[in-house]
């Protein structure tokens, strides 16, 4: 009887922390994997362009974590294009980085980044300011990574002019 017992404990403990886990998994897909973003830097054709780049599947070997499509970098705002798209996730981030490539081997954590903001869809161009006091010339690379698992998700090594 008392086998019994702790055997149910353990199996629901173990049950409900795979039931989490699945449920942090399967949640961007079934709720935001279908919102596209439609943002556009105002003035666009007057802003002076810092760099571009493209974002890239960091870690071939993981089908999960990919990123895609371009990003250009202004002096007050980061715009990521159109074509951009990102592996659903939880807590993803837009940061500059001063190294150029961040492979998923490197601690951006670490790393002296600028937190853009967190991406607002999965799809789609999207824009994030540059702080104030912040110089985008003296980042080579645009990063989307997790914060909440600590990863490198997509980077993109920025091409100056």
């Amino acid at each position: 009887m008392r086998t019994a017992i702790l055997g149910a404990i353990v199996g629901g403990l173990i049950g409900a922390g795979l039931g989490f886990a699945a449920g942090i998994f399967t949640y961007p897909y079934i709720f935001l994997a279908d919102i596209v973003a439609a943002e556009e830097v105002t003035d666009a054709a007057s802003r002076v362009v810092v760099a571009k780049g493209t974002f890239i599947h960091a870690n071939p070997s993981d089908p999960i974590h990919y990123g895609k499509g371009s990003v250009t970098v202004y002096r007050d705002a980061v715009r990521l294009g159109t074509d951009f798209e990102v592996g659903p996730g939880p807590k993803f981030h837009v940061y500059l980085v001063p190294r150029a490539p961040v492979t998923p081997g490197d601690d951006v954590a670490a790393s002296m980044y600028v937190d853009l903001g967190r991406l607002r869809a999965f799809k789609g161009s999207q824009v994030f300011p540059v702080p104030v006091g912040v110089d985008p010339a003296d980042y080579r690379s645009v990063v989307i990574w997790c914060e909440r698992f600590g990863v490198l998700i997509s980077p993109a090594t920025l091409e100056f002019p």
